[in-house]
């Protein structure tokens, strides 16, 4: 199969998770990664401590296999300079440091751009490139708190606030900076011009909060703390105790409704006019089940979860139409899908020195579930020398940056 970014190189000088896993969906989709990384430490995701010692620890490994690691310091000219020689054969360059930064080094856009009038270059950060607040440093769980995210996530009842359980600010930060890098590739291939691309975690937040985010700038409505509960409102589409553990279940609309009330022997809610509003449950284009008294509706719903088992309702609800499922840990739905054929996922695999990692792959699938297979993760500074040697440094230059660690 050929890789749909072949051919392509790309110059990363990015570090952590953002920035990384930007250019590791490049480099699993192909392109020539060239991770730019500090001697003597590298990126700071090298330093999670593993029973067996290594520089390629797994959570470093997850967003860096595939690439390749060039270990130069570009504070020194010498190592900038490698940087702009490299950037001038390159279709892509990424860094995620804050604003101002690598144009002390004569790596920002408009440097770039000189030498490379076609290059595609995106600037990732916290807070985006201006602002008063550009120069303040971001990390997910304090973006979580100042976009609204943590005020939004936790119990319904509860006003204390709860960060996501995840980076995920960090992670959709990549996901859009793969999406907008890739779309510009075609510009670039097309029509021969290149773009600046700019992202941040703030926007990111935002994206991910996208339906509340749309509804007060518009409306100026204001999004309740759901809880377990889900979008909808329906009083079926929430969290309930059950015998053996906890079930979401989404009945959203009428038609869902009625399938799960008449599961649950409780028909008679969905002709009650005090529990429900019947002119919207019976309009004729369904929306989503109102409910006069929601509170009331739900302690119904529970009073015969509550004696049931999870594992049988999962099955019986979704035979009946309507989605639900038990709730499961990380590692218990993990270890279904390598044990079990109910999802069909396309896992990935690749060779370590000390271990195997296994990630969940890319998100998608290409060619009926083929996916790329990835090249181990680089030790720190694997392809510095061969990097140097291909834009015309020669060994003693070499052994010369080598001797006053501007190399590793």
């Amino acid at each position: 199969m050929t890789a749909s970014l072949k051919g392509i190189r790309v110059i990363d000088i990015s570090h952590v998770i953002a920035g990384p896993l930007t250019s590791y969906y490049l480099a699993q989709l192909g392109a020539e990664v060239i991770k730019v990384e500090k001697p003597g430490s590298g990126d700071v995701m090298r330093a999670n401590k593993e029973s067996t010692p290594t520089d390629t620890p797994t959570a470093f490994s997850s967003l860096n296999a595939g690439k390749k690691s060039l270990a130069v310091d570009i504070r020194t000219a010498e190592g900038a300079d490698a940087i702009r020689s490299l950037a001038k054969d390159s279709n892509i360059f990424i860094e995620n440091f804050r604003p101002g930064v690598v144009k002390k080094y004569g790596l920002d856009y408009e440097s770039i751009k000189k030498i490379n009038p076609q290059i595609v270059y995106c600037s990732i950060s916290g807070y985006g490139q201006q602002g008063s607040w550009a120069n303040r440093g971001g990390y997910d769980q304090v973006i979580q708190a100042l976009s609204g995210m943590m005020m939004m996530s936790g119990p319904e009842h509860d006003s204390s606030p709860t960060k996501v359980g995840f980076p995920v600010v960090d992670v959709a930060v990549g996901m859009l900076g793969a999406l907008s890098i890739t779309s510009a590739i075609y510009r670039q291939e097309k029509y021969g011009v290149g773009q600046y691309i700019e992202t941040s975690l703030i926007q990111a937040a935002l994206m991910l909060m996208y339906p509340f985010t749309t509804d007060y700038l518009t409306d100026k409505k204001i999004a309740k703390r759901l809880g377990n509960k889900g979008y909808s409102g329906s009083p079926a589409s929430d969290t309930f105790q059950c015998i053996d553990g906890w079930i979401s279940t989404a009945a959203n609309t009428p038609t869902q409704f009625k399938k799960m009330m008449h599961l649950l022997n409780l028909d008679e809610i969905c002709t009650d006019p005090d529990l429900l509003d019947l002119d919207a449950f019976n309009a004729i284009n369904e929306g989503f089940v109102i409910a006069r008294q929601p509170d009331l509706v739900r302690q119904k719903i529970q009073k015969v979860f509550e004696k049931t088992s999870a594992v049988e309702l999962e099955i019986q609800l979704n035979e009946a139409g309507v989605p639900a499922a038990k709730v499961r840990t990380l590692p218990e739905f993990l270890d279904e899908l390598l044990e079990e054929k109910n999802i069909m996922t396309s896992f990935m695999s690749f060779k370590q020195a000390n271990k195997t990692i296994r990630t969940a792959g890319l998100g998608f699938t290409l060619d009926n579930g083929i996916q790329l297979v990835t090249n181990i993760t680089p030790t720190l500074g694997q392809h510095t020398h061969e990097l140097l040697k291909s834009i015309g440094i020669s060994e003693d230059q070499i052994a010369k940056m080598l001797a006053a660690n501007v190399l590793k």
